[in-house]
C-alpha cells in the first residue's frame, strides 16, 4: 500500500526527533523548491529568498522536537517560512533601500521571460506584458496577509484550511483575504482588459 506523504514526512519526523540529521535533509530536498517559490512571491532579491529559505529551514530545525502532528508538515513549514519573510520584510523596512538588480534606473522591472525569444504579434506580446504589469502591480500593491493568501492558494494549490493553518487564521479570514486579493487584481486588470464587466479572474 502506497504511503501519503504526509506519513513519510511523519516517519522522516520521527527519525529527526531521535537524532537523525540526514532525516531533515531529505525534508530539506523535498520541499526547498516550494519553500523558495513562496518566498519569490514575497521577495524580489534571489540572494535574499535563499536566505531567508535557508533561515526557515534552520528554524524549522530547531522547532521539530516540538512538532506534533497537529497539520501537515509543510504547512507547518509554511508558516514558518511566512514569520521569516515578515521579520525579514520588518528588518528591511529599518535598513536604506538599495536598487533591485533587475530594476533599471527608472525603477521598471525585468522578468526572466523577458528574454526568451517572442514569435507572437507585436500587439499581442504587447498586450500580454501589460496584464503581465497589471497582474504584478497589483500583487505588489497588496497588503502582505492578502498577498500571501492569495499565493498560496494560486501559485502553492493550498486548500483553504491549509492556507488557515498556515497563517494562523480562520478559514473565513482566509476566504475573504482572498476575494479582496482577487478583487483588486481584477480592478489593475479591467482598465488594460478594456473589460467593465464586474467579474472577477
Amino acid at each position: 500500500m502506497k504511503r501519503t506523504d504526509r506519513q513519510v514526512d511523519a516517519e522522516l519526523i520521527a527519525r529527526v526527533q531521535q537524532g537523525d540529521k540526514r532525516a531533515f535533509d531529505l525534508l530539506v530536498i523535498k520541499y526547498q523548491r516550494r519553500i523558495m517559490r513562496l518566498l519569490s512571491r514575497q521577495v524580489r532579491n534571489p540572494s535574499d529568498i535563499e536566505d531567508i529559505a535557508q533561515e526557515t529551514f534552520i528554524k524549522a530545525y530547531r522547532a521539530l522536537p516540538n512538532f506534533r502532528g497537529d497539520s501537515a508538515f509543510y504547512t507547518w513549514l509554511y508558516r514558518i517560512a511566512i514569520n521569516t519573510a515578515r521579520n525579514w520584510y520588518v528588518a528591511q523596512m529599518r535598513r536604506p533601500q538599495t536598487v533591485d538588480p533587475r530594476e533599471n534606473p527608472e525603477g521598471e522591472t525585468f522578468d526572466h521571460i523577458d528574454n526568451l525569444k517572442d514569435i507572437n504579434t507585436p500587439d499581442a506580446v504587447l498586450a500580454s506584458r501589460q496584464v503581465a504589469q497589471a497582474i504584478n502591480q497589483a500583487m505588489a500593491e497588496l497588503p502582505e496577509e492578502l498577498s500571501t493568501a492569495i499565493t498560496l492558494r494560486e501559485v502553492e494549490g493550498l486548500s483553504y484550511d491549509e492556507i488557515a493553518q498556515a497563517m494562523d487564521c480562520p478559514v473565513g479570514t482566509v476566504r475573504s483575504r482572498i476575494f479582496r486579493a482577487r478583487e483588486a487584481i481584477a480592478n489593475k486588470l479591467r482598465p488594460v482588459l478594456q473589460d467593465d464587466s464586474k467579474k472577477r479572474w
